[in-house]
């Protein structure tokens, strides 16, 4: 990837995909203004490692409501709540922060001077489209959320699009699936699940486990973002998937091989969750059609995760 020398103006980069891809900025020569609410998922040793960088700054704040927008040549917004079980129980703040900020975000943006306006860039997700029991759903796909949380982000995707044209802001939407990787917030099945063996707990699993998932790493997810910025094409959605597909129980039951954890002892079961996606697959011919392919091994980086398993992080 040669993209150097730019300015991304980057919102919610102390998340776990965000502050993945301030660290790649950074690395490639980039300047990276970072704005985040510091909740409870951001990373505090991510906060003060990238404070050393001389092409870093840092402003904390609110998406919903940031008074202005700095020059920059890219907006990158990974801001949102994402946890699912969280938005079934309240969904205020998803709606606050994943509807009520990217439309703070898209006004800043329009209402600078054409010439002056970034790239809008809004990472997506593949729940907006619902599950699929086979195939793989296509950009072109309908949108059909299951969830709140996956309804606030499909609600941001319409916005993006609406001010596109009625505006003409300029924008990218890139939908991930699964994202895996080191120093992942503990609420979601991969560090979560690791956190408990660790401590001698069985991970908890929805119901049967059956549901399927799409993993893609988060250096894999990175790549192909800073791909559509340096050879997409402007105002167009990329699907981005990779290439493991696994049920929950396959994913806790290679955790507790890695950990030593007897089968019997790795998990226990909870209610199924409220509208549960049976699962998620996305066709990706577009973007890889610009270059860009997952490289990363499902198995080998689970392994790191376990190996590098880091409490100091969010305790």
């Amino acid at each position: 990837m040669s993209v150097s020398n730019r300015l991304f103006l980057v919102t919610g980069g102390l998340g776990f995909i965000g502050k993945h891809f301030v660290a790649r900025c950074l690395e490639l020569g980039n300047y990276v203004i970072n704005v985040d609410v510091c909740n409870h998922a951001a990373d505090a040793i991510a906060k003060k490692e990238f404070e050393q960088h001389p092409n870093y700054r840092f402003i904390q704040g609110d998406i919903a409501t940031l008074p202005s927008l700095m020059e920059c040549d890219a907006l990158v917004n990974f801001a949102a709540e994402s946890h699912v079980d969280e938005s079934i129980a309240d969904s205020a703040q998803f709606c606050h922060t994943n509807i009520l900020g990217v439309q703070r975000l898209l006004e800043l943006v329009r209402k600078k001077a054409s010439h002056d306006r970034p790239l809008f860039i809004q990472i997506s997700t593949d729940e907006v489209y619902g599950d699929i029991l086979n195939g793989r759903h296509k950009e072109t796909d309908p949108l059909n959320p299951s969830n709140p949380y996956a309804a606030t982000k499909a609600a941001a995707d319409m916005l993006v699009l609406g001010w596109h044209r009625t505006y003409k802001v300029e924008y990218n939407i890139v939908r991930l699936t699964n994202n895996y990787g080191l120093h992942q917030y503990p609420e979601k099945l991969i560090p979560k699940s690791c956190s408990r063996m660790l401590r001698g707990l069985p991970a908890l699993m929805h119901g049967d486990g059956s549901y399927i998932r799409s993993w893609l790493h988060v250096s894999d997810a990175v790549e192909a973002i800073l791909t559509v910025y340096e050879r997409g094409e402007r105002n167009q959605i990329y699907n981005v998937c990779g290439t493991t597909e696994l049920s929950n129980r396959e994913v806790i039951q290679k955790i507790a091989r890695l950990i030593g954890v007897p089968e019997e002892k790795a998990f226990v079961s909870t209610p199924n969750r409220v509208g549960q996606d049976h699962r998620y697959s996305l066709d990706d011919t577009k973007i890889r059609s610009l270059g860009w392919r997952p490289i990363k091994d499902f198995d080998t980086e689970l392994a790191k995760i376990v190996q590098h398993f880091d409490f100091r992080r969010f305790i």
